[in-house]
C-alpha cells in the first residue's frame, strides 16, 4: 500500500498537458468572456471528465473513451439535478445509479469509465445548484467534454500511420522477441515475460481493429486484411511454446523474418520476396515454419478484396449482437452484483448523511465514496488511505489559491497550470493524481457556489468521512475483502485449461474440412479466453498485493502458480502443435487421466490458503510423448498446491 506513495517512474505526456491546460482554461476564459462565469465552470466539469478519460493512444479509441462516456454523464447529471433537494428520493436515486454503475464497469474499460462519469455527474447534479433549464447544465457537461475529445483528434490529419496498422506490427514484432527466446536454455523468465508481451499486443490489436470495426461489421476490404493479418499470428505464437519446452533454440531467421513481416505490415506494403528458411526438422520447427510461411502469404497478398482474404478465425458478431451478450453477461454475473450492490450501499450511506441527516455536509462525502470504491479501479484499502492523503496535499494547494487569488480573470492562468499536473502525474500513483484533481475541482466548485477559502476545511472532513465509509461499509463488512480471490480466479483457469485439453485432443476422424477449420478457431478462442483470463489474474494479483497484512503477504504466495498454469497451457498447446506437425498422438486414456489431474489441481487450488514454490527444474529427456511436458507441468503445479505454511 505505502507504495503508492511513491511515484512511478513514467513519462510525462507532454501532449496531454497542453490538452488538459486549454481544455480547462478555455470555458472559462470564454464564460467570463460572455458574462456566464457559471457556464463556464460547468463546460470546464466536463472537460475534467473528458481529461480523466483520455487514457487510450489511438484515436479511434479516443472517441469511445470520450464520447460515449460524455453520453452517461449526461444523464447523470440530469438525473442528479432532477432529485436536487429532494431528501429521501435523491438518496433512493443515488443508490439506484450506483448499482447500475457498479455493475456495468464489469463490462469493459470503455463502460467502466461510463458507469464512473454516471454516478459522478449525478452525485454533483444532486448536491450543486445548477442553472435553468434543466437541459442547460448536461449540455454544458458534454460540451466540455467534446472540447476535449476535438483537442485529442487534432492531430488525426497529420498523423502518418494507421494506428490499427501499427498495433498489429507491433504484435508481430512482440511475436518475433518471443520465438528467439524460444528454446534457449535458462531463459524461462525472459521467455515468460515475452509471452506477457505478447498476450497484451495480441489484446491491444484485437481490441484496437475490433473497435474500428465495430461500424462496419466486415464489409471493409482494408480492414478485413487487418484482421486476417492478426489472425494468421496466432498460430505462430501457439508454436513457440513446441520450441521453447524442447529446449532447442530457432534459427535467428526465423525471428527476423517475423520482423520483416512486421515493416510490411506497418508500412502497408504487399507482394514480397520468397522467406529464405532453413529446413525444418523436428515437428515444432514444423510448425513454426508453416505457420510463418502461412502468414507471409497473407501479409504479402496483393488482392483488397475481403471476400478472398484469409480470416480463418473468424469474424466478430455485429456490433448489436456483442452489447446484447455483454448485457446479458452483466446481469447475470454474481461479481457484478456484488460489486453494485457494495457501492449501492455506500452511496445509499453518503447521500443520507447528506440529504436526510441535518449536518453541514455536501456532496463531496458522496463523491469521495465514488472514487475510492470504484470496484474495478483496485485495491478498495489502499485507494481509501491515499484518497485521504491525495486530498489533504491538494486542500493545501486549494488553500493558497481560494485564499490569495482573486476570482475573475485570474482563474484562467491558475487552471492553466493546476489542469497541467493532473495528466503530468496520474500514471505515477493514485495519490499523486488525486492530489492534483482536488484543487481542480474546488476552483470550479467555487466559481459555482462563490465560498471561497470556507470551502477548504469542510471539503477535508467531507474527504475523511467519505473514505470511513468506504474502508467500513464497502471493505471492512464484506468477507471477501479479507481473504484474496486470486485462488477461485486461478482455480477456474484450471478448469477452463482441463475444457480445453479435452476439446483440443477430440475426435478428429470423419471431419470434414470446414468442421476441422470450425474447430481449430474454436481452440484457438479458447486459449485466447485463458490467456485474457490470466491477465485479470495478474491484475487481481497486483491488486491483493497492496492490501494490509496477512492479505497482502498471502497473495504473493500465489505467483508460482500463476506461472505454473501459463506453462501447463503453453504445454497443452504445444502438445496440440506437434501432433498437427507429424508427432504420435497421445492415447485417449493418457489424455482423459490429464484432464483429471487438472480437474483435481482445480479443486485443490480451491482449497489451498497459503503456497509454497518447491518446482524443480525438469528436462525433457525425463519422459517421452507428447504430453510429456504437460505432465511435468502438472507435477509442479501439484506440488506448489500441497505445500502450505
Amino acid at each position: 500500500m505505502l507504495s503508492g506513495l511513491r511515484p512511478k517512474p513514467a513519462p510525462i505526456p507532454w501532449a496531454a498537458v497542453v490538452r488538459a491546460s486549454v481544455a480547462l482554461a478555455t470555458p472559462l476564459a470564454v464564460g467570463l468572456a460572455v458574462g456566464r462565469p457559471t457556464y463556464g465552470a460547468l463546460a470546464a466539469m466536463g472537460a475534467l471528465s473528458g481529461v480523466i478519460s483520455d487514457t487510450a493512444g489511438a484515436y479511434r479509441l479516443r472517441i469511445l473513451t470520450i464520447a460515449i462516456p460524455q453520453l452517461f454523464g449526461a444523464i447523470g447529471v440530469t438525473l442528479g439535478t432532477l432529485v436536487f433537494g429532494q431528501g429521501w428520493l435523491a438518496v433512493g436515486a443515488l443508490t439506484l445509479v450506483a448499482l447500475v454503475s457498479g455493475m456495468i464497469s464489469s463490462i469493459g474499460a470503455v463502460a467502466s469509465i461510463s458507469g464512473l462519469l454516471l454516478l459522478l455527474n449525478a452525485v454533483v447534479g444532486a448536491g450543486l445548484q445548477m442553472p435553468e433549464p434543466w437541459w442547460l447544465a448536461p449540455l454544458l457537461l458534454s460540451c466540455g467534454g467534446l472540447f476535449v475529445l476535438a483537442l485529442s483528434l487534432l492531430g488525426w490529419p497529420f498523423r502518418g500511420r494507421v494506428a490499427e496498422r501499427t498495433a498489429v506490427a507491433d504484435a508481430y514484432r512482440a511475436s518475433a522477441d518471443l520465438l528467439e527466446s524460444a528454446g534457449r536454455q535458462d531463459t524461462d523468465g525472459d521467455y515468460d515475460a515475452k509471452r506477457q508481451a505478447v498476450t497484451a499486443a495480441l489484446n491491444e490489436a484485437y481490441d484496437l481493429v475490433l473497435a474500428r470495426r465495430a461500424r462496419d461489421n466486415g464489409r471493409r476490404g482494408p480492414l478485413v486484411r487487418l484482421l486476417s493479418q492478426l489472425n494468421v499470428l496466432i498460430p505462430l505464437v501457439e508454436a513457440a511454446p513446441a520450441a521453447h519446452l524442447r529446449r532447442r533454440p530457432l534459427p535467428d531467421e526465423i525471428p527476423a523474418a517475423v520482423r520483416r513481416l512486421a515493416r510490411s505490415v506497418e508500412e502497408g506494403r504487399l507482394g514480397g520476396a520468397d522467406l529464405d528458411l532453413p529446413a525444418p526438422g523436428t515437428p515444432s520447427e514444423r510448425a513454426v515454419d508453416a505457420a510463418l510461411r502461412h502468414a507471409a502469404s497473407v501479409v504479402h497478398k496483393p488482392d483488397p478484396d475481403p471476400y478472398n482474404v484469409d480470416d480463418r478465425l473468424g469474424r466478430p458478431a455485429a456490433l448489436g449482437v456483442r452489447i446484447r451478450r455483454a448485457g446479458r453477461d452483466m446481469l447475470f454475473s454474481e461479481s457484478s452484483w456484488r460489486y453494485g450492490l457494495r457501492l449501492a450501499l455506500c452511496i445509499g450511506l453518503a447521500q443520507s448523511l447528506v440529504s436526510v441527516i441535518d449536518v453541514p455536509r455536501s456532496y463531496w462525502v458522496a463523491l469521495t465514496v465514488t472514487f475510492v470504491l470504484k470496484p474495478d479501479f483496485g485495491s478498495v484499502f489502499s485507494r481509501g488511505v491515499l484518497r485521504a492523503l491525495g486530498t489533504a496535499a491538494g486542500l493545501v494547494v486549494a488553500a493558497a489559491v481560494l485564499g490569495h487569488v482573486p476570482r475573475g480573470w485570474w482563474d484562467v492562468p491558475v487552471m492553466v497550470v493546476l489542469a497541467a499536473f493532473i495528466p503530468a502525474v496520474s500514471a505515477k500513483s493514485y495519490g499523486f493524481q488525486t492530489a492534483a484533481i482536488t484543487p481542480v475541482i474546488l476552483l470550479v466548485s467555487d466559481v459555482l457556489n462563490h465560498e471561497g477559502f470556507a470551502l477548504v476545511v469542510p471539503r477535508l472532513v467531507d474527504s475523511l468521512i467519505g473514505c470511513a465509509i468506504a474502508l467500513v461499509a464497502g471493505y471492512l463488512l464484506w468477507p471477501e475483502s479479507w481473504h484474496t480471490r486470486i485462488g477461485d480466479r486461478l482455480a477456474d483457469a484450471v478448469e477452463d485449461t482441463a475444457d480445453y485439453l479435452a476439446y483440443a485432443f477430440g475426435p478428429t476422424t470423419g471431419r470434414t474440412e470446414a468442421e476441422t477449420a470450425a474447430n481449430q478457431a474454436e481452440r484457438v478462442r479458447r486459449r485466447r479466453v485463458i490467456y485474457r483470463d490470466l491477465s485479470v489474474v495478474r491484475t487481481e494479483f497486483q491488486r491483493a498485493l497492496t492490501e494490509p497484512p496477512p492479505t497482502g503477504r498471502r497473495a504473493a504466495a500465489w505467483w508460482p502458480l500463476v506461472v505454473a498454469l501459463e506453462r501447463i497451457i503453453d504445454a497443452t498447446t504445444a502438445a496440440r502443435v506437434r501432433v498437427n506437425h507429424g508427432a504420435a498422438p497421445p492415447a485417449a486414456a493418457e489424455i482423459a487421466d490429464a484432464e483429471k489431474q487438472l480437474r483435481e489441481l482445480a479443486a485443490r487450488v480451491r482449497s489451498s490458503v497459503v503456497l509454497v514454490d518447491v518446482r524443480e527444474e525438469w528436462s525433457a529427456a525425463d519422459e517421452e510423448g507428447v504430453l510429456a511436458p504437460l505432465r511435468q507441468e502438472l507435477r509442479a503445479a501439484q506440488a506448489i498446491t500441497s505445500q502450505r505454511r
